[in-house]
């Protein structure tokens, strides 16, 4: 389905484009930072996906939250969004894994997706991140995204 649905992501914690505090990281708590989103209404869910796509071995996964009710506008620092389904992600864990780049490979992205849903789709806590995020971009009537960046010295 072509994305219909713009939504504008952000968080407490830092700003779009700007680094992800360390707390947020494998560094810190490796805790999931606050996050909001503007409620697409005609949307019959949402999900959202925390990636890397500066991953040395490729886009790696670090949170996949899905079927999250549609009135569902935030989600607090260190939670899974209210009602949401997580699967698995690279790491193969179905939680939230904080950035956690190798050293020596400069900023990396991480993006964090929230997408308007269409219709629920059928993931569960051992969906690999390659199907949820399938099944997600299937269902998707659009999405906004907040960018935000960490790198490790050395």
């Amino acid at each position: 389905m072509p994305a219909t649905t713009e939504i504008s992501v952000r968080s407490a914690a830092f700003n779009h484009g700007d680094p992800i505090p360390a707390v947020y990281t494998c560094e810190g708590r490796n805790e999931s930072p606050p996050l909001a989103w503007t409620a697409p209404p005609q949307a019959a869910g949402l999900a959202l996906i925390v990636d890397d796509p500066d991953a040395p071995s490729g886009l790696f996964t670090h949170w996949v939250v899905s079927n999250i009710p549609p009135a569902t506008t935030s989600t607090a620092e260190g939670q899974t969004p209210a009602g949401g389904v997580v699967s698995l992600n690279s790491a193969n864990r179905a939680e939230y894994f904080g950035p956690c780049p190798p050293a020596g490979t400069g900023t990396h992205h991480y993006r964090f997706i929230v997408y308007a849903l269409s219709h629920p789709v059928r993931v569960d806590s051992r969906t690999s991140p390659a199907d949820a995020r399938s099944a997600i971009v299937d269902a998707s009537m659009g999405d906004g995204r907040l960018i935000g960046t960490y790198a490790v010295d050395g």
